[in-house]
């Protein structure tokens, strides 16, 4: 049941937002009609033949200064079968390593190889059974030469296999 408060109540927001919307509304305002040549900007010459945009009293005075171009000495490319060296540098080739797999004979051959396989990058079963044999023999054999860092991330990995296995590293020049 809706009140008669509630009815007067919504009445009287209805006719206030009446009156506030119709303080923004403009008055309507008549302006005298103005004639193509009372206008201005609708002044016509008998020259021009029509309506023309009104000219400016002032004259403005505008000047173009050009300039010759003066020829400048080109260089000459260079061939690209060419190449320039800007720099002479020599590169020192990084010291390689041998990673030697010392000879035990606790090892176990199945375990040591299937090691040295998933180690070694360029290590196959064939070649990994003949470097234990060549270590078991003469107490150490070369897996293979490596740049140091290489060489001794090869080296840690084999020590942290359970059960160990020793291996050492040897500069390439070095003969013992």
């Amino acid at each position: 049941m809706i009140s008669m408060r509630n009815i007067f109540g919504a009445v009287a927001l209805m006719v206030c937002c009446l009156n506030v919307a119709s303080a923004f509304v403009t008055p309507s305002v008549r302006f005298a009609s103005l004639t193509a040549s009372s206008s201005p900007l609708f002044m016509s010459d008998d020259k021009e033949g029509g309506a023309a945009i009104a000219k400016p009293k002032i004259q403005t005075k505008t000047t173009t200064v050009t300039k010759q171009k003066q020829k400048q000495k080109q260089r000459q490319r260079q061939r690209t079968s060419d190449p320039m060296n800007r720099r002479d540098e020599e590169f020192e080739d990084a010291p390689m390593y041998r990673l030697m797999l010392l000879g035990d004979e606790e090892y176990d051959i199945v375990h040591v190889v299937e090691r040295m396989c998933a180690i070694l990058d360029d290590m196959d079963e064939d070649a990994a059974s003949t470097i234990l044999n060549q270590a078991q023999i003469a107490g150490k054999a070369m897996c293979g030469k490596y740049p140091f860092e290489h060489a001794e991330m090869y080296k840690e990995q084999l020590a942290r296999s359970d059960p160990i296995i020793y291996s050492d590293l040897e500069e390439e020049n070095q003969r013992d």
